[in-house]
């Protein structure tokens, strides 16, 4: 099954004639592509979701918050258990990685849906546990297959594709709950029918879009990419008006479906005029060179997919050893084991598992930190979009200001990462300090940060171990945020939190009934979890300094050199055949 299509834009090799025809076109161009990848990560947010409907798992199925929190972790694992989704990237087209994810996400979700609303038989914990992972560990599988493509189409602008794709899986959560609202109203169990069908329905619709185009890189991308961000931004600006007035009026399920209507103009019907006009402009210059019937790309330099068996075997053991303990220089193609037990992605790995899974235990905790608060119950929805829209800020403003800095400063991307894993320290002194109202700011805080941390240390481990085996080394780098969320989440604000609660029935004279969930009252409950949580996040800070200070001589060089030098040649050839005609 070959779902690849030809770019059609200026040529530079190719024989295959191109249509005419602009609806063709569009859908065969690299814009569309990005297009594409840019909604499949619009709805692919839903793993930040969790505190939406998570009290309906713990009320449905009488947990206490340990339980609950030992699923969350489980959403945590499955979410960032990507080398499944990477390995796989390794030997079969981005069309397939799609198909898995669908059928993955749909079957997990439907499940937990039809257990919250009593359709089936009461499952088991364990069982709870592998729907939850299944379900998010899909979210992987779409994820890669949009965000890498793009990276190996765009080399040169990785920094703002990943902050741009990260950015919309940040602003997802937003833009589900406006869908979920207009289509649902306030029933929170219906959302997880939703996050059942709507990603699966979006990667399914995308299967030939989505896939490697070789091409010659522009000056004028980056302009491109700047379009997209500018809507972006405004959806951002829309979402974050719609969420305040959510919180201070009742909204009607008119209401509702206005604001879904215009949030979909915004993400759907904008950004694809943009692809619609880089398309006309590409071939008002087609007609310009004369050559309105070559492709810009043959199938055949469609970019074979290496097996990932030859990176992870040698046929001298001795030899392979010595490969592992000898890597190449940063920026050139490590294998993956090179990369794996490489010292730079120890130290990646140690400040990410602090950084990023102190967030993730606040987000899996924030409907309990609301409710043990007293804030309202509809709050609990603005928190979670809160958290989407800055998550999202953090991505986009992370992926191009570092690209930028790093362009024409040569400011490191690791000493960035370093100053956003300091930031996150505010969020969690906040929630432990108990402020009336300090849960808002603290969202906006830690979503940010959780947001800039994505793009920085995705960028950082492809510029570091090169883009070859790319799809697996960027899904290794997301397995620290699993083992954090377990540390902390579970190990940490569940038990302080399950323990708080005893005290407080034992101090009431009460004593919990079997299957009753386990309920905390007040600012203690989560007060000494924050101030670990904070402590712990510090270190990461620290940790991630001697990164900093290994790397420092690498990014003051040419980080980009090898994809310069490729795309001199490449324009070299394009210049002398078109000499030739």
């Amino acid at each position: 099954m070959n779902l690849a299509m030809p770019e059609l834009g200026v040529s530079h090799g190719g024989t295959r004639g191109c249509t005419k025809n602009l609806v063709v076109r569009v859908l065969a161009s690299r814009w569309f592509m990005v297009f594409a990848s840019i909604l499949i990560m619009s709805v692919n947010g839903t793993l930040y979701m969790f505190g939406l409907y998570s009290n309906d798992i713990k009320t449905s199925m009488g947990y206490d918050q340990s339980t609950l929190n030992l699923i969350g972790f489980f959403k945590d694992l499955g979410g960032n258990l990507g080398i499944s989704a990477g390995l796989i990237y390794e030997v079969v087209p981005p069309w397939a990685i799609l198909s898995i994810g669908a059928v993955m996400n749909f079957s997990s979700y439907f499940l937990i849906w039809l257990s919250v609303t009593g359709r089936i038989a009461k499952p088991r914990v364990w069982q709870m546990c592998l729907y939850t992972c299944t379900g998010a560990n899909s979210l992987s599988f779409s994820n890669t297959a949009a965000l890498v493509t793009s990276v190996k189409n765009f080399p040169h602008n990785r920094g703002i594709v990943i902050g741009l794709l990260k950015g919309f899986i940040g602003l997802s959560g937003a833009i589900i709950t406006q869908l979920y609202h207009a289509l649902y109203g306030d029933d929170s169990t219906a959302l997880i029918l939703l996050i059942a069908y709507l990603p699966a329905i979006v990667s399914l619709a995308f299967l030939p879009t989505v896939r490697i185009i070789k091409f010659v890189a522009r000056k004028e991308d980056v302009k491109v990419f700047s379009d997209f961000l500018y809507i972006s931004l405004g959806l951002a600006g829309f979402l974050m008006a719609i969420i305040v007035l959510q919180s201070k009026l009742q909204f009607s399920r008119l209401e509702y479906i206005g604001t879904a209507v215009i949030v979909l103009v915004l993400s759907l019907c904008v950004p694809l005029c943009i692809v619609i006009y880089e398309e006309i402009k590409l071939a008002k210059l087609r007609k310009a060179i004369d050559n309105p019937s070559r492709c810009e790309l043959p199938p055949a330099a469609l970019e074979p997919q290496s097996g990932w068996s030859r990176a992870l075997t040698c046929p001298n053991p001795i030899s392979c050893v010595a490969d592992i303990l000898k890597p190449p220089e940063r920026g050139e193609d490590y294998s993956i084991l090179q990369a794996i037990f490489s010292i730079d992605m120890l130290i990646i790995f140690i400040a990410t598992t602090c950084g990023v899974g102190g967030i993730l235990a606040a987000i899996d905790n924030l409907g309990q930190i609301g409710e043990s608060m007293g804030y309202p119950a509809h709050s609990m929805a603005a928190f979670v979009s809160l958290i989407s829209i800055w998550n999202y800020l953090g991505r986009v403003a992370a992926g191009f200001s570092s690209e930028i800095l790093l362009a024409k400063y040569k400011f490191p991307r690791p000493l960035m990462l370093s100053i956003v894993i300091l930031c996150s320290c505010a969020g969690h002194v906040l929630v432990a300090c108990a402020v009336p109202g300090s849960l808002y700011p603290s969202s906006m805080i830690m979503g940010f940060c959780l947001g800039a941390q994505v793009p920085l240390v995705s960028s950082i481990i492809s510029e570091i171990f090169g883009l070859k085996h790319y799809a697996t080394l960027y899904n290794v780098g997301t397995l620290s945020s699993p083992v954090g969320s377990y540390i902390f989440n579970v190990k940490v604000a569940g038990l302080l939190y399950d323990q708080e609660a005893a005290k407080q029935m034992e101090a009431l004279g009460l004593k919990r009934k079997a299957g009753e969930a386990l309920r905390c009252r007040g600012v203690q409950c989560y007060r000494t979890a924050f101030a670990v949580l904070a402590a712990s996040t510090m270190f990461g800070c620290l940790v991630s300094l001697a990164l900093v200070i290994r790397t420092w001589k690498f990014y003051k060089g040419d980080v980009y050199k090898k994809f310069t030098e490729e795309t001199t040649a490449a324009e070299d050839v394009h210049d002398e055949k078109t000499d030739e005609k």
